[in-house]
């Protein structure tokens, strides 16, 4: 379908953004790479009146590694996070997670921070941003303030973005060196939604684990922070009673749609399966 009729403004600056937004109301939405939001609109599912593009804005681009301390810039690309070099050295499950959205040519122009700026459960991103620990940056017309990924989602594509607010950068602090990763994620075919996905993050110490992180994609209507799962690992070797509760912990939190991707008893257990296997696949690459 063609989307309905539209004004199509492209502001310079996060300032000139925010004004158009307060000046335009609800008839206005912020358009990044566009993924998600065109088709909706040829779908006319989504009607704006006004289209508000933040690729030219400069300040809301690029990304800073100051030791651990790493903040993305919400037009940064997906392409752009898997070719920074930065970024791998002390985050490498960012690329990781990267590399499994969509294809090349969706990569090369979706961004970060629509990817988690929208709320779709669908999303890669999210998820892992839980497991990070990130924080949103967000500004509008009071001025800016910090949410938490952990608190930013709501319910299916409803966020703790304010009206009028555009989400601007994310930040976190990498984990320590010598630290085990993996994004696990099933999918049907390649390009398509998780069924079913999950990012372990964990330190070993003297062989026991000393902090891990857990958090599911597309099993619920929020991405999903796994604390009581992770909570199962530290202290353990990874021995399989371990994980088996970690598993069976996550799992417990899923509440899956009900679509194509298959039932909803299911899906919960291909969520348990990418724990598992996002678990030992950390355990096996750290140090």
């Amino acid at each position: 379908m063609i989307p309905g009729s539209f004004d199509y403004h492209r502001p310079q600056s996060v300032s000139e953004a925010v004004g158009m937004l307060a000046e335009m109301g609800e008839d206005a939405i912020i358009v990044a790479g566009g993924h998600s939001l065109i088709p909706m609109m040829k779908l006319r599912m989504a009607l704006p009146e006004h289209l508000i593009d933040i690729q030219d804005i400069a300040d809301i681009k690029g990304i800073t590694v100051s030791g651990r301390d790493v903040t993305i810039g919400a037009m940064v690309t997906q392409a752009e996070l898997i070719a920074s070099e930065e970024i791998y050295s002390v985050c490498p499950i960012l690329r990781e997670t990267a590399l499994q959205i969509a294809d090349p040519q969706i990569r090369n122009v979706g961004t970060v921070g629509g990817n988690v700026a929208n709320g779709d459960p669908g999303n890669d991103m999210p998820a892992l941003m839980q497991a990070l620990d990130a924080t949103f940056l967000l500004a509008g017309s009071t001025g800016g303030r910090e949410v938490k990924a952990r608190e930013f989602y709501q319910s299916a594509f409803f966020t703790a973005r304010e009206e009028g607010e555009i989400l601007t950068a994310l930040k976190f602090t990498a984990p320590p060196a010598g630290h085990g990763h993996s994004y696990m994620k099933q999918k049907r075919k390649i390009g398509d939604y998780a069924t079913a996905a999950a990012a372990v993050i964990l330190t070993l110490n003297g062989g026991a684990v000393e902090t891990a992180s857990i958090a599911l994609t597309n099993v619920a209507d929020t991405p999903l922070y796994a604390e009581q799962a992770a909570a199962a690992l530290v202290g353990s070797s990874l021995d399989d009673a371990s994980i088996k509760t970690a598993i069976n912990a996550a799992k417990a939190i899923t509440d899956p749609a009900l679509d194509g991707r298959g039932p909803k008893e299911f899906r919960t257990h291909i969520a348990g399966i990418m724990v598992e296997r996002a678990i030992r696949a950390a355990a096996a690459n750290a140090a």
